[in-house]
């Protein structure tokens, strides 16, 4: 497959992977939630997304153009995974309200993630680097997720 056809087709699934968790946007319930302290505003969110999207389709591209090994496969299917966390957050979190269980998936997607970034790295360091900020954001919305989940929790 030629590096146009990688790059082209890698940007395609993660396009596809936001507009899955974009259908589930903030609303009414989300609104009268209560908010933790250091809530970035509502503009950054999609900013932060795009970029982060973007630097995990090139680096995906990188290591799937990279030599065939054992840690391309593996971090290739571990890619993968994390993808379907990454799409079911913003389903479980503003689809169905369900902000303990939105924690839970986020845990696992931080845990993917970093595994995924640590196989990156073995393939190609710079791939692995560009999934860095997704994990700091990560842990930045497992702060966010779980303040929400502790400040609305049920007496």
């Amino acid at each position: 497959m030629s590096a146009f056809l990688v790059f082209a087709s890698s940007f395609v699934l993660v396009i596809g992977v936001a507009a899955s968790g974009g259908r589930f946007r903030p609303d009414q319930w989300y609104a009268e939630l209560k908010k933790p302290v250091g809530l970035p505003p509502n503009w950054l969110f999609p900013v932060v997304w795009i970029s982060l999207y973007a630097m995990m389709a090139v680096a995906a591209a990188w290591v799937w153009l990279a030599e065939p090994s054992h840690f391309r496969t593996a971090g290739l299917i571990i890619y993968a995974a994390q993808l379907v966390f990454n799409a079911a957050w913003s389903w479980l979190f503003f689809g169905l309200h369900r902000t303990g269980l939105a924690l839970i998936d986020l845990l696992v997607l931080i845990t993917l993630v970093s595994i995924n970034t640590w196989l990156f790295v073995l393939v190609d360091t710079g791939a692995g680097l560009l999934l860095v900020p997704y994990l700091i954001w990560l842990l930045i919305a497992l702060y966010l997720n779980a303040s929400v989940c502790w400040l609305n929790r049920r007496a």
